[in-house]
């Protein structure tokens, strides 16, 4: 990309100094020759109008009188029909310039100077010319490498946002570059991403609704069959009990399929440590919650390990964070651990600060798109649920008063990283 457009901006250059070199050089050697030609034609005038006044007088042709107004190393020719020629100055070269001036009885003066002289200023002034071009192309080569890179490297960087957002990278990128056309790109990608990201979150929900109420129904018509297949008719109990076998194979399909749906959208999470992860995002938030007179406290256990993207970890974690600074108080707490015996198959990341809380009526709309109490865009933590989605966990508000926003991430499984050994439980099952 950066070769294509130093290329082209080369090519315009070139091109450029070229078109306007060429003429500028032409018209110096004429300017030369020109000049030459002038002040011997002005010479000329003087000698002639000289000899016009002594032969009106009377007087013959004395060269001796118009010598002064002859060139070094330059040849006076005066032609006079009838009476003969006089000439004053060395003979020159067969390359000369010559300026011819009448005077009175159809004579004429003629005045002579070697052109080496004036060809070797000619080549001069070319040669200069010529450093001038190659300098005009050396700024521009300059010009168009500096160019170059700054244009290469923006739109490298928007082609490698734009791969990140077609991977299901859905964070914002605050980045632009003094470009009104690459800025106006970054911000429809910035667009993109929270409409990809919405777009992605309200699918994962209806797929999670969609299969909630199958599985109700679905146990509903477990139990109506199991109450058949217990009917004394030896028929409607063997039907029954048919029917009631595919519902359990159909109950089955189902899981397997939430199952696959839930490590596809975590294709690209990895076991990661909590503690280190967690302690490097706190490091990069000291600093702004110092600034305001807070503090940030860590509660990480040792060795946590949890299935996530480092970089929408990070970026989730921001959001919270971020959102705390902004619209809470106090100390802003930062803890990790394992979930509970409901959710043992879960690690919890929570943050939660001092201040006022999120309003009561507030409280259910928070992670929807535009929502806001402080007059903020409203797209922060519709952001973060769907970056922590995408690795298949939950985000949710755990308390309003005070804010809790608590991060469910899976645990990892045997196989998610190959090359790992992971510890396994000896004792059948």
């Amino acid at each position: 990309m950066r070769r294509r457009i130093l290329r082209a901006i080369l090519i315009a250059v070139l091109v450029t100094a070229f078109v306007l070199g060429i003429p500028l050089g032409y018209t110096a050697l004429q300017i030369v020759e020109s000049l030459t030609r002038e002040d011997l034609a002005g010479r000329a005038q003087q000698i002639a109008a000289t000899l016009d006044d002594e032969i009106a007088h009377g007087r013959g042709i004395d060269l001796t009188a118009v010598q002064l107004a002859v060139p070094a190393n330059g040849r006076l020719t005066v032609v006079l029909p009838g009476e003969g020629e006089w000439t004053l100055g060395p003979t020159l070269p067969a390359d000369i310039v010559s300026e011819v001036v009448p005077i009175v009885g159809q004579g004429q003066v003629r005045l002579s100077v070697d052109a080496g002289p004036m060809r070797t200023r000619q080549t001069q002034v070319a040669v200069l010319v010529a450093l001038v071009v190659a300098l005009t192309v050396a700024i521009g080569t300059v010009v168009a490498t500096a160019t170059a890179r700054r244009l290469a490297r923006p739109l490298r960087h928007v082609a490698q946002r734009a791969t990140r957002l077609g991977a299901g990278d859905f964070r914002l990128d605050p980045t632009r570059y003094d470009l009104q056309e690459l800025d106006l790109v970054a911000e429809a990608l910035d667009a993109s991403a929270t409409a990809l990201a919405l777009l992605v979150q309200r699918e994962r929900d209806l797929v999670s609704d969609v299969s909630h109420q199958l599985r109700s129904r679905l146990t509903a018509l477990q139990l109506r069959l199991e109450a058949l297949a217990a009917a004394p008719d030896a028929e409607t109990s063997a039907e029954a009990g048919a029917a009631l076998e595919q519902a359990e194979r159909l109950a089955d399909v189902l899981d397997e399929l939430l199952a696959a749906a839930r490590e596809a959208r975590a294709v690209d999470a990895e076991p990661i440590d909590l503690s280190t992860e967690l302690a490097a995002i706190a490091d990069e938030w000291r600093g702004p919650l110092r600034s305001e007179g807070r503090s940030l406290r860590l509660r990480l256990p040792a060795g946590l390990l949890a299935k996530a993207t480092p970089a929408r970890l990070r970026e989730a974690i921001g959001v919270l964070l971020d959102n705390a600074l902004r619209h809470g108080g106090g100390t802003v707490t930062l803890s990790a651990r394992n979930g509970d015996h409901t959710r043992a198959d879960t690690v919890v990341v929570e943050v939660t600060d001092a201040g006022a809380g999120v309003p009561q009526e507030l409280a259910p709309h928070i992670f929807d798109r535009g929502v806001s109490g402080a007059g903020s865009t409203g797209l922060g933590l519709a952001l973060a649920r769907a970056l922590v989605d995408s690795d298949g966990g939950r985000l949710e508000l755990s308390t309003a008063r005070p804010a809790t926003f608590t991060v469910f991430l899976p645990v990892p499984k045997a196989g998610d990283v190959r090359g790992v050994r992971w510890s396994t439980d000896g004792a059948p099952r």
